[in-house]
């Protein structure tokens, strides 16, 4: 099997065809709210697949990882953040639109 990169063409992290093969997560998010349960089975998940791979880095892979993994936590919670504060943006751009007709 060929080895799908972690970059997209656009030179942007494309992990979401990764992500989308994990049914566990499509199958949490299909109604668009995550429960605490459904937490905590992605939380024994991770630690799961971080003590499959671990044991098995050198210290130099260890600390590369490492860092991966946090510039990847950064990274979403920076873009839900973004992505958040855009639809607000938008939802009162919406709002203020909706609401001139009214004011004339």
């Amino acid at each position: 099997m060929a080895r799908a990169s972690w970059i997209d063409d656009d030179n942007h992290p494309d992990l979401d065809a990764h992500v989308a093969q994990l049914e566990h997560f499509t199958s949490a998010m299909a109604d668009g709210v995550v429960d605490a349960a459904e937490l905590a089975t992605q939380e024994d998940n991770l630690k799961a697949a971080m003590r499959a791979v671990e044991s098995t880095l050198s210290d130099e892979q260890h600390a590369a990882v490492t860092k991966l993994l946090a510039e990847t936590c950064a990274y979403a919670v920076m873009q839900v953040l973004h992505d958040m504060v855009q639809a607000k943006a938008a939802a009162r751009a919406q709002a203020q639109a909706a609401a001139q007709p009214a004011a004339q």
